[in-house]
């Protein structure tokens, strides 16, 4: 029996190309009013115009008209603080994979947000049972119902990037999640044009605990002089008919990214095979994080 999502209303914690693409596709496809929020005044307008810029797009490939793309563009509102969407039914964090900050802003949702809004995390790798344990918030009995009702309205609902093109959303429940909100969730992500996969509360959930290794293996290989990046990338995607090559995966994930979730996947099975690669620590050191900052293992120009 399916069940009807009862989003009508949807927050999203962070603008940036992650949280601009739940935005999209929850304003384009499910057609619900968005609240978003960030930190940055500067993300917000970088994210918005990221917005009118793929909302151009679509109509002029005639995916849209015109007024459904005003009507799309209208459905999205900036709002200063979380605070502001205590009325939404669902809010999705967006932010970068950092548990303190996840953590943090969990308590604080938990907090501000009506007691029956799902409290979705896009997180590709913590451990939702982690998180959906900070939704129980500070000065709550661990043990009591309230804390009880707090942790099992969190799920994990994985987008991927870009998120106005990728078909799937991994959804991920933690040991508190209610069956109930995951089959929400799903619905929702169903209802924004996704294909739903699902996954037990584990290290990488599925789609990391495959990728990460495997493009930290080219890294190494890279590392290692095995190939140079060329050809590695060549290889994958001329041998195995990858649409890129892991290097470049890498640059467009994010090379901070995807050490955050190598680093999650090593310290979450103190097994030696999911070991980050010096060269990618070296890179996220220098401030080479991929096609973002301009310089990965490609260059990408910035204008």
């Amino acid at each position: 029996m399916s069940v009807a999502h009862g989003i009508k209303r949807l927050g999203v914690l962070g603008a940036g190309q992650m949280g601009l693409g739940i935005a999209f596709v929850s304003a384009v496809h499910a057609r619900v009013p968005v609240l978003i929020n960030d930190h940055s005044p500067d993300q917000i307008k970088r994210g918005f115009a990221l917005f009118d810029k793929l909302l151009a797009k679509d109509v002029a490939k005639g995916k849209m008209t015109q007024t459904e793309a005003k009507e799309a563009r209208d459905r999205v509102q900036a709002v200063e603080s979380i605070a502001k969407m205590r009325d939404v039914d669902m809010c999705v964090e967006a932010v970068s994979e950092h548990f303190p900050l996840k953590s943090s802003l969990f308590s604080s949702l938990s907090t501000h947000l009506r007691p029956d809004a799902i409290l979705a995390s896009n997180t590709s790798s913590i451990s939702i049972t982690k998180i959906a344990a900070a939704a129980v918030g500070e000065g709550v009995d661990a043990k009591s119902s309230v804390a009880s009702k707090s942790a099992e309205r969190a799920v994990g609902i994985h987008f991927f990037n870009p998120v106005p093109v990728m078909k799937l959303v991994e959804l991920i429940s933690g040991l508190q999640t209610s069956p109930n909100v995951l089959d929400r969730a799903r619905a929702f992500a169903i209802a924004c044009g996704k294909e739903v996969t699902t996954s037990k509360d584990v290290p990488g959930f599925v789609s990391n605990a495959l990728l990460m290794p495997f493009i930290n293996e080219a890294i190494m290989c890279l590392e290692k002089g095995i190939a140079s990046r060329d050809d590695i990338d060549k290889t994958l995607k001329l041998g195995m008919n990858h649409p890129m090559g892991p290097l470049t995966l890498a640059d467009f994930i994010g090379l901070d990214t995807c050490l955050a979730i190598q680093r999650t996947l090593y310290e979450g099975t103190s097994d030696s095979k999911y070991r980050p690669s010096i060269l990618l620590e070296r890179m996220v050191d220098a401030g080479w994080h991929g096609k973002k900052s301009g310089r990965g293992f490609y260059e990408y120009p910035t204008s």
